[in-house]
């Protein structure tokens, strides 16, 4: 069911003009599928009908093309201080393997440890002298040298959502959030939209495959919180394919593109059609100038405008459409969703977004390929292992190669890490006291192990490292200052580090 449209009309003769704004679906920037338009024109143009008063105005916070955004807010973000300075990385490539992946069967193995410890998995040798990782992951090993290993990250939160690890709150509960909340704190991906001058032409926070959760129920974590929805990313869509039918613990290959809502609007948009739109986006504003004066008006102007660019933009369709790649390229990432996600994250980084989340996590419920491995934990991550090694390496050499890497920082990482006894059931449990963060490219110290857990991999001994900790690096590294507060729902001035402190040892 969808929510009654807000617009503003126009008539003359037997037409009406009408800029009708419908409430997103799935994205902040409703972007909708095939055979709608954010915005519809109905007749010819004409004289307009009656003046917009300041009773009209005051519902305009409501209109879906800025939802969650209301007079308050917009007085709040115009005159809210936005600290930033020159930051070694201009986009960030954030690889969330959803559900915790086992840091003691990838970066943090424990050779010595007992047999129901250390798993049934080699370490090898990397190029950074005297680290060894999985056997499973030799490409990756070979970048090592040019990457920071955080083998200490730590908190309390045992939950599958990807909260913690996206917005740095290392504070939450396990029964909050449960799912998105307009309380929740926002993610790094929109408070990064929020204080950072973005493009208008290129969604700044993109979200692949599909919202998290997808498969199963909402999670929290990949969106805006209290900065509103106007900061949430674009969330893209899939629906994978499968050789068979598998189940939780059995995982299969999904096979599938994300697609983007922007691919699905109409393709004979034309020229004239925009130029309506444009016309209709004019008359608005001169019902506004008596507030010209205001910050607010320049906020909506600001809204619309980014609205129309994401509508109308080349780059955004094309950075989205991965037709466009040969097929070297994609047998290079690999013909599957994830792989697929990987490459799409690389045209959108080469297009200008700031911000991109990969969230790895089961395709199609009850169907595996996630990382919440209770059961069957070795035969997984020889499913697993492989795929994160190809798509990571294609990742990073292609931007490598394209002389990204320089401004892209890359992240690898989970909600938490899994106990270091192996069960029963050949799995390994919840374990968020101890995991790893793998970060490479843009401003990250080449060539570090940063941290150390204790023999059995179960806590960290020295350099312990929070979420907060995580995220205020990754601020720091895009320029933002992460001391900045930023607005809630009452206006409280929250630290989007949640008192984490940049980690100065992996910074460049």
């Amino acid at each position: 069911m969808r929510e009654a449209a807000h617009g503003f009309c126009s008539s003359g003769g037997n037409g009406a003009e009408c800029l009708v704004l419908y409430p997103a679906l799935r994205s902040s920037y409703a972007l909708y599928p095939a055979g709608e338009t954010m915005l519809r024109i109905i007749g010819p143009a004409s004289r307009a009908c009656d003046g917009v008063n300041r009773r009209d105005l005051m519902r305009i916070g409501a209109l879906s093309l800025f939802p969650g955004v209301t007079w308050p807010r917009l007085l709040q973000a115009a005159s809210s201080s936005q600290s930033s300075r020159p930051g070694s990385a201009k986009s960030v490539v954030l690889l969330n393997l959803f559900g915790g992946p086992s840091h003691l069967d990838m970066f943090d193995m424990k050779p010595a440890a007992p047999d129901d410890i250390r798993g049934e998995f080699k370490p090898i040798s990397t190029s950074l002298p005297g680290l060894q990782i999985c056997e499973h992951l030799p490409k990756l090993a070979s970048w090592m040298h040019r990457a920071t290993l955080i083998r200490t990250v730590t908190h309390n939160y045992n939950s599958h959502h990807p909260y913690v690890v996206l917005s740095g709150d290392g504070e939450a509960t396990n029964d909050k959030p449960a799912r998105p909340l307009p309380t929740n704190h926002p993610s790094m991906g929109s408070v990064c939209h929020y204080l950072l001058d973005v493009p208008g032409d290129v969604p700044p926070y993109v979200f692949l495959p599909d919202v998290p959760g997808y498969t199963q129920t909402p999670r929290p974590g990949g969106y805006a919180g209290y900065l509103g929805k106007r900061f949430d990313p674009l969330f893209t869509t899939c629906d994978p394919s499968f050789e068979r039918a598998g189940g939780f613990y059995d995982p299969v290959l999904p096979m599938g593109v994300p697609t983007s809502p922007t691919l699905q609007l109409p393709r004979d948009l034309t020229i004239a059609g925009i130029e309506q739109r444009r016309t209709l986006l004019e008359q608005l504003n001169e019902h506004l100038l008596p507030l010209s004066s205001s910050p607010m008006v320049d906020a909506m102007d600001g809204f619309q405008q980014q609205a129309f660019s994401l509508l109308t933009s080349g780059k955004t369709r094309t950075a989205f459409d991965l037709s466009e790649e040969p097929g070297e390229v994609h047998e290079r990432y690999g013909r599957n969703l994830y792989g697929q996600c990987m490459l799409m994250a690389r045209r959108l980084v080469e297009a200008g977004t700031t911000f991109v989340t990969v969230n790895w996590e089961v395709a199609v419920e009850k169907l595996g390929g996630h990382w919440d491995m209770h059961q069957n934990n070795f035969g997984m991550l020889k499913f697993n292992l492989p795929l994160l090694d190809q798509i990571c390496t294609a990742l990073i050499e292609d931007l490598a190669e394209r002389d990204l890497l320089e401004s892209t920082m890359v992240i690898v990482t989970g909600e938490m890490g899994r106990s270091p006894r192996v069960n029963r059931e050949a799995g390994r449990d919840h374990w968020p006291q101890c995991g790893f963060c793998l970060l490479i490219g843009a401003g990250i110290s080449q060539g570090m192990v940063y941290g150390t857990s204790d023999k059995q991999g179960g806590y960290p001994i020295d350099r312990p490292v929070s979420p907060g900790d995580l995220v205020a690096t990754i601020y720091q590294l895009l320029g933002i200052d992460p001391e900045t507060t930023v607005p809630d729902l009452q206006g409280r001035p929250i630290h989007i580090s949640h008192g984490g402190k940049p980690i100065t040892e992996v910074i460049v």
